[in-house]
């Protein structure tokens, strides 16, 4: 068991960032080795990846704000139909009002800010729980959307399609592939490479051990051949496919928000509220504050996957968003995230978002049954956290514990949970009333 320690140390250099990447690669190529045996070669061609990204990037989208909310210790029950309220408003605003496509985004957004402000409200500064505030909003917001639209599709202008049905445009010299999806591939490699040397100059400055060059140079090696890969299908589509735009829109919230839950106090707060809210506020946290925000973020990203889904199917209807809020959550418990909070990653949410993609479209690719998907799914997701559950109550190795790793308030690299005060009754009132 040393032994395979510290092998794993070597490989990942020593660091839980670099190990859970690496460990969310591996766990992607299983799921799509599988899959592609069962499929007789299917699941890794050109055009179903595309159609993989862009059929479920609005799922992953959703997914990002769900772990925020999840982490903080809430739960969201009307993303869905926020997401089609805001679809319809906007649709509606483009045909009736002949408002040009670029303002409907931002009204859009704007939507979808005022329903998270709204329901921030509630949860933060009245303190009525989030289950009950957006099990309301599912009610009140998918009433709305029946009513906007009176029951019908509305259809969108041409231009609006592109944030879902587009792909990046052909440029430049004809070389069978799509250039700029090659070019996103060269820089996605760099930067896999320049963060691989900025963490070991970090380690010299600081005088920890780093890993041998060998041992560097076989972890680039299966990120870089993954990503080469990835860019080769993408950009070898049939002409007019490539990197869908709602992909390219999923990668940069993708980058942003696994920054500023990392990197930044905002972040750092949220985990700590989930942790434990009452010392977080003892400690300086500002509990309603972070409430509100996180509820007011899952409302915007909402708004913005139903923008997406509407653009992709070419119109609103009433039956967009239904169920959307159940594949977020399960998303973000396969993904990692504790039931009771202050648990979970960016990246492990969008892999379980990916493994709930790939297990519907290698079924649908099988030709299974859309009722024999819902209950394979349920019971991915019930053994799936049943399992890992079992394994760290065991002390035995555990995957979902392995991809939250480093925000796991006993690991040293994890942004610690404030620690409670003595137990004071007394001093806790003068702290809170400070």
């Amino acid at each position: 068991m040393s032994r395979i320690t510290d092998l794993q140390k070597n490989l990942f250099g020593g660091s839980t960032s670099n190990a859970r990447q690496f460990g969310m690669i591996s766990t992607l190529v299983a799921i799509v080795l599988l899959f592609q045996i069962w499929t007789d070669g299917l699941t890794l061609t050109s055009g179903n990846l595309i159609a993989v990204v862009s059929q479920y990037s609005y799922i992953l989208i959703l997914a990002i704000g769900m772990l925020m909310v999840i982490v903080a210790g809430h739960i969201d029950l009307s993303v869905g139909s926020v997401a089609a309220f805001t679809g319809i408003v906007v649709a509606k605003a483009m045909q009736e009002y002949d408002l040009p496509w670029p303002l409907g985004i931002v009204l859009g957004l704007l939507v979808g800010a005022a329903i998270g402000a709204w329901q921030g409200f509630w949860v933060a500064y009245i303190g009525v729980p989030a289950f009950i505030v957006t099990l309301a909003g599912m009610l009140l917001f998918r009433g709305g959307n029946q009513y906007i639209g009176n029951a019908d599709t509305v259809p969108v202008p041409e231009g609006f399609r592109e944030i879902g049905a587009g792909f990046l445009p052909e440029v430049g010299p004809d070389t069978g592939y799509n250039n700029l999806t090659l070019l996103l591939g060269v820089a996605a490699c760099a930067g896999v490479v320049w963060r691989e040397w900025r963490a070991r100059q970090t380690r010299r400055e600081m005088g920890a051990d780093t890993a041998p060059l060998w041992v560097a140079g076989i972890r680039l090696a299966v990120m870089i051949g993954v990503i080469v890969f990835a860019t080769l299908r993408f950009a070898g589509g049939r002409v007019g496919t490539s990197l869908p735009i709602s992909g390219i829109i999923l990668i940069v919230l993708v980058l942003a928000y696994s920054f500023y839950t990392r990197n930044t106090v905002g972040g750092r707060h949220i985990y700590a509220v989930g942790g434990n809210a009452r010392a977080a506020e003892l400690s300086g946290v500002k509990l309603k504050r972070v409430n509100f925000l996180v509820m007011m973020n899952m409302s915007v990203l909402a708004a913005l996957a139903g923008m997406i889904f509407v653009a992709r199917s070419s119109a609103s209807g009433p039956q967009d968003g239904l169920s959307w809020e159940l594949d977020a959550i399960a998303a973000v418990f396969i993904g990692g995230a504790a039931v009771s909070g202050g648990l979970g990653t960016v990246s492990g949410s969008i892999v379980g978002g990916l493994v709930m993609a790939l297990l519907n479209n290698g079924l649908q690719l099988e030709g299974v049954g859309s009722d024999m998907v819902q209950i394979i799914k349920g019971l991915v997701l019930l053994l799936a956290v049943a399992f890992d559950v079992y394994n760290k109550s065991q002390g035995r190795f555990s995957i979902i514990g392995t991809l939250t790793r480093p925000f796991r308030r006993d690991d040293p690299g994890a942004p610690a949970a404030p620690a409670a005060p003595a137990s004071d009754p007394d001093a806790d009132k003068a702290k809170v009333a400070g």
